[in-house]
């Protein structure tokens, strides 16, 4: 056997064999990373040993026998440094002999069950889950995912950690215990089987890896729990839904909708294993689950022949049961697709229609996509036209926005070409007349409302009574002063686009004069795009500041980022605005006397800012202090102020800043939303 040949054959056996080496490990070290660490000796043996011995007949056991021989020796050498040889070498002993007469299953539903536990957040569910029983490396998973592989490994160290700090056991729970846990692995496996049948980002429509990694997961998890009716649903689900991939893009890799999509190229094998995982589900018995329902779901359109033959009040009478058990927003969403097509588009557009101030659903692509969809059966081709440019600005995914781009375009009426918001903000903020600090608040009302109403929507059309829902559903919870900053930004535009439009009918300039909605010779007309966003009254008694003994409960919490920490201290110790802070640029950094200018001012902080503050920079010269998570896409790209050089990242948003430090103080905050970033500046 050559040296390629051992390697491919030691790969294919981690992948099937690595989840439970790892679990057995956890039962042996009780803890993950240990384990884990102790796992990869073992494949390091196989590396060193297997081209030159050949593979063992037994290639799972022989890894196994390895590993466990190397936590005996972590074990052993760990009882000699506390002098308790004898104690714990006949506890290890023991614990030995009870894992030899207990099923090798049991260990790998807990480590499902471990690594999907609750205390972790959902990012770094999905990453451990992966790692562990997938026997996926962080480039993989990283590149499944659009992420940096420094960002899976900092996710899977910090859930690793937390773990091991929250003492959380390797054990199978009871009862409603049981239930729960299981609920949230059944969450992770579809995660991951959503995020590859309908990516969220990046150029294509699918990413086929994940989803065969889900089926894994998934029928691994019913061999598991063969008694659970829910872990039958969800695979019955997956099993149908994938049967469609091959139907669901065109030769450019453009979506086919379901009921355009060719029949004779569903996967008939996929299409009976979900109906015999739906078999087995009803042979448990019980209510049916959210699952079960969704598999029902799935079933009746797998049953139809053609689109025409699909039972839509069936589907629509199962997603009212669905809406019953699981009442959010994306299930009534679909509810209203099922309704729109079993009772007729109107039907449909009541239910969305009630959707629209949901603030669940203000960046949700598909709302907007479904509205036009209806809207255009129903005749309103401009309406519908409207919606398909705002989804098509709200999804990050390359494929599905030039799909709803197209779509768009079909609806399109021949004309002069009429200004769109996004051009007219543009134009807006590229002024020469305003600070960088007014400018830099005003593109970030603006650019919100662009995303909430279409970039590519015609100024002419938006209306006050659609501001004022996106002030509803974006900054309903926001303070007094907040709501009245972002409320004047918006004055402010309405009035200079009614000049532009009054100045360019005077000239004859087919720009704005030829897209004006309003009245020509009215200047003050514009302005009735704030003029449903009342003013609201701010009062000078602010909320306590938040003491430094929960600031630093706080930051003691092991899945807070280095750029958090130093925001947050930043903020504490200094007293200077958010956005002041967030407005930053590493060249303004005096480190040595800690302290920058920002704006005209002075921003000073202490030592536990000094500390952490190089950390952050790593070696950066120039550009945002603190910069968002990922690159900018192209359609959103900030002006070259706002971007590093050397990442290519953007600055750090204030709504983005805020949105962390409310998840991170939910737990003091008696309302449970949070506090926001005032809370760190200290009062007198």
């Amino acid at each position: 056997m050559t040296v390629l040949d051992a390697h491919r054959t030691i790969d294919a056996v981690w992948k099937m064999e690595s989840a439970r080496i790892v679990a057995a490990l956890v039962r042996m070290v009780h803890d993950v990373g240990l384990a884990e660490e102790l796992a990869q000796d073992a494949l390091v043996a196989a590396l060193e040993q297997w081209p030159v011995t050949g593979v063992p007949d037994n290639p799972g056991a022989w890894l196994t026998a390895i590993a466990k021989r190397r936590a005996v020796d972590h074990v052993r050498r760990s009882q000699r440094l506390q002098r308790k040889q004898e104690e714990i070498a006949h506890g290890l002993d023991r614990r030995q002999a009870e894992q030899e007469q207990e099923p090798h299953h049991d260990d790998v539903l807990r480590l499902m069950l471990l690594s999907c536990h609750p205390v972790l957040p959902t990012e770094a569910r999905v990453a451990l889950t992966l790692r562990l029983l997938g026997g996926l490396t962080a480039e993989e998973i990283g590149r499944a995912f659009l992420v940096a592989a420094t960002t899976v490994t900092q996710r899977i160290a910090a859930a690793k950690r937390t773990l091991a700090e929250r003492r959380v056991p390797f054990e199978l729970p009871d009862g409603p215990e049981l239930a729960e846990r299981l609920s949230s692995v059944l969450e992770v496996v579809y995660l991951i089987f959503n995020e590859g049948y309908s990516a969220t980002s990046g150029d294509d429509l699918m990413r086929p890896g994940l989803c065969h990694e889900a089926l894994r997961l998934g029928r691994l998890l019913a061999e598991l729990a063969p008694q659970e009716a829910e872990v039958h649903g969800l695979v019955a689900l997956m099993e149908i839904q994938a049967s469609r991939s091959a139907a669901r893009t065109g030769p450019g890799g453009e979506p086919v909708q379901l009921h355009e999509q060719n029949r004779g190229r569903w996967d008939q094998l996929l299409i009976r294993r979900g109906f015999t995982a739906m078999l087995r589900a009803r042979r448990v018995g019980g209510p049916p689950g959210p699952y079960v329902l969704q598999a029902a779901i799935a079933v009746c359109h797998a049953q139809a022949r053609t689109a025409e033959d699909t039972d839509w009040a069936r589907i629509a009478a199962l997603y009212r049961a669905l809406a019953h058990q699981l009442p959010t927003p994306v299930v009534r969403l679909n509810r209203a697709v099922a309704v729109a097509m079993a009772d007729g588009p109107q039907a449909g557009l009541a239910l969305i229609d009630g959707l629209l101030d949901d603030p669940a659903l203000r960046d949700y692509h598909l709302l907007p996509s479904v509205r036009g969809d209806l809207l255009a059966r129903s005749g309103r081709a401009q309406e519908a036209r409207v919606d398909f440019l705002r989804a098509a600005a709200l999804t990050r995914n390359a494929a599905e926005r030039a799909f709803l781009e197209r779509r768009a375009e079909e609806l399109s009426v021949p004309g002069p070409p009429r200004v769109t918001l996004g051009a007219a903000t543009r134009d807006f903020l590229a002024r020469d007349d305003l600070d960088a600090a007014t400018l830099r608040s005003y593109g970030q009302t603006l650019r919100r409302l662009g995303l909430a109403v279409g970039d590519q929507v015609p100024l002419a059309s938006v209306t006050p009574e659609q501001v004022a829902r996106v002030f509803a559903t974006v900054w309903g919870g926001a303070a007094a002063r907040t709501w009245n900053r972002h409320r004047a930004a918006v004055r402010s535009f309405a009035a200079w686009a009614a000049l532009n439009s009054l100045e360019a009918g005077a000239t004859g300039d087919a720009g704005y004069a030829g897209d004006a909605r309003h009245d020509a010779n009215d200047p003050n007309d514009m302005n009735d795009l704030a003029a449903a966003v009342e003013r609201r009254t701010e009062t000078r008694a602010g909320m306590p500041a938040l003491p430094s003994s929960q600031l630093e409960a706080v930051l003691g919490h092991g899945d807070v980022a280095l750029r958090e920490q130093v925001l947050w201290r930043l903020l504490h110790e200094s007293a200077a605005p958010v956005t002041t802070v967030l407005a930053l640029n590493v060249e303004d950094l005096d480190l040595d006397d800690r302290r920058a200018r920002s704006g005209g001012v002075w921003v000073n902080w202490r030592s536990g800012t000094a500390r952490l503050l190089p950390g952050l920079l790593a070696g950066r010269t120039r550009g945002p202090v603190f910069l968002a998570d990922r690159r900018p896409g192209p359609a959103r790209r900030p002006t070259e102020a706002d971007l590093c050089p050397d990442t290519g990242r953007s600055r750090l948003s204030y709504g983005r800043a805020e949105y962390l430090f409310k998840q991170a103080t939910r737990p003091l905050d008696p309302s449970g939303h949070g506090y926001t970033l005032h809370r760190l500046k200290p009062r007198d």
